[in-house]
């Protein structure tokens, strides 16, 4: 998939992503933590915390950084114990192999009991992914789809874009819902039936129906 103009180009080629993975978008809301996660000798500690809404590539650039750099993902705080991860900082700290910790927050809100642990995980930078941009929301809906063998004309990712809600959650949301109405209508997806569909469905907001299209990113 070529890197569109809206997308910021890094030192290291991620945009294959993994072996049953579509593509790292990288954009404005997650350049900054891509960027520092490619750099892993300039960390002050061996550790550092990822923090993002759910569907928002955090996984994937967790599976990506595990393969470059061979160290460890923890993908969700709370899915092992804190005696776990107090042994996982003390082994990065004590190898080459860096620890990457996937979160819905950072730290300070995980309730942490183990004195030690907490200690540690203040001295950790936290990496944050914002919600999309206007660029990474359009270049996202148009890999998810390619993800499902479908190809969407830009005009459609274009229309859509400015009429929902700029999120995650949302994107996922109304691909599925147009990818479900596109198979049982046996109808091409064009945008009398994006608007038809969104709309029905309540994922776009009709007071921004007449909105004109103007895109940014290419």
């Amino acid at each position: 998939m070529a890197r569109a103009s809206g997308q910021i180009a890094l030192p290291l080629d991620w945009s294959a992503g993994g072996l049953n993975d579509g593509p790292l978008i990288v954009g404005t809301s997650n350049a900054d933590a891509v960027r520092y996660l490619r750099h892993v000798s300039t960390w002050p500690v061996r550790t550092a915390v990822l923090v993002g809404p759910r569907g928002s590539g955090r996984s994937l650039i967790g599976r990506l950084f595990a393969s470059e750099t061979g160290g460890r993902v923890i993908d969700g705080h709370d899915s092992v114990s804190e005696e776990e991860t107090f042994h996982a900082w003390n082994a990065a700290q004590a190898s080459s192999a860096p620890l990457l910790i996937i979160a819905d927050a950072p730290p300070s809100e995980w309730g942490i009991v183990l004195p030690d642990l907490a200690s540690r995980l203040r001295a950790v930078p936290v990496l944050t992914i914002g919600e999309p941009d206007d660029c990474l929301a359009r270049d996202l809906i148009e890999a998810l789809f390619a993800q499902r063998g479908m190809a969407l004309s830009p005009e459609v990712a274009s229309y859509i874009v400015p009429r929902m809600e700029r999120s995650y959650a949302m994107i996922h949301r109304v691909v599925a819902a147009l990818d479900a109405a596109s198979l049982e209508q046996g109808r091409r997806l064009g945008i009398r039936l994006t608007r038809e569909t969104l709309l029905s469905q309540g994922l776009i907001d009709p007071d921004l129906l007449e909105r004109q299209d103007v895109d940014i990113c290419r």
